[in-house]
């Protein structure tokens, strides 16, 4: 059996190769996939999923779509194999993921006597859930005890901070992530929306922006008003990757030094980010 275990659901758009090299080949890890789906397909976000022939099917069928999370058998799955569990879901606000988690570390718990799982509530998506299993995986080498992990993961997440902009908000509309009104203003010429992930997990539209310029120059006007100077920061595309590297540029060329990583959405970050979205999460100053 593992010591340690790091577990996610797929909206953090990590596969076990990326989580090799990120946590170290001593640190398993196990991801947990959603689904999309349409009228006439299913789509399983795990690491065989071709992401761009999803987006472009979506964009060309007509009716709805949806979203769904792991179950409570995936997630028990999962955590199969470990002392101790370190699993993060997308916000609880948006989906019923973390639900699912919890139930399944109850009965992880109950038929494996000693084992240990905790379930962090991201209250966010993607790259912000990255930030977060790093911390973890770095107070698990530095050799943390399970209680300090937890209550120093805990208080990183509260100077961590997820700002994206999107060309479309047409499938988080469609399933009531926000309202249809915000949703009409986005692609009307070159119209771009900004928004970030609020304290309570859910989506905030900040600002709107004409073209990729101006997108890119708010982004980082709202990494910096909400607390950026330097540090991490990792961003997630979905068929953007220009911008991402544009973006970064900025970032480099103000902070020396700094930490930036880039990487392409998985299948349900896609489907809500849609094609030209852009999602950063980034670390704030110590308090």
């Amino acid at each position: 059996m593992n010591r340690y275990k790091i577990v996610a659901d797929s909206s953090a758009n990590l596969t076990e190769e990326d989580a090799v090299r990120l946590f170290g080949a001593d640190i398993a890890f196990a991801s947990t996939t959603l689904k999309i789906r349409t009228a006439v397909a299913e789509y399983v976000d795990d690491a065989e999923l071709d992401v761009e022939r999803m987006v472009e099917e979506i964009r060309a069928t007509k009716g709805p779509s949806s979203s769904s999370c792991p179950n409570v058998a995936e997630w028990l799955d999962a955590y199969e194999g470990a002392e101790m569990v370190f699993a993060f879901t997308i916000s609880s606000n948006l989906s019923g993921s973390y639900a699912s988690a919890v139930a399944a570390a109850k009965e992880y718990a109950e038929m494996h006597t000693g084992v240990r799982v905790h379930i962090f509530d991201s209250l966010s998506t993607g790259p912000e859930m990255q930030l977060l299993m790093e911390k973890t995986a770095e107070l698990i080498h530095a050799g943390a005890s399970y209680e300090r992990i937890v209550a120093s993961v805990e208080a990183y997440r509260l100077r961590t901070r997820l700002t994206f902009s999107l060309e479309s908000l047409h499938n988080l509309a469609a399933n009531g992530r926000v309202k249809p009104a915000v949703a009409a203003i986005a692609g009307v010429l070159g119209i771009r929306v900004l928004a970030i992930a609020s304290e309570i997990g859910t989506i905030e539209t900040l600002k709107k922006a004409r073209g990729e310029k101006a997108m890119l120059r708010s982004m980082w006007e709202i990494m910096k008003e909400r607390g950026f100077a330097g540090g991490k920061v990792r961003m997630a595309h979905c068929f953007n990757e220009n911008a991402a590297k544009e973006l970064a540029q900025s970032i480099r060329a103000a902070f020396a030094g700094v930490d930036v990583e880039i990487r392409s959405c998985r299948g349900l970050c896609s489907f809500y980010a849609e094609k030209g979205g852009l999602l950063i999460g980034f670390e704030t100053a110590e308090a």
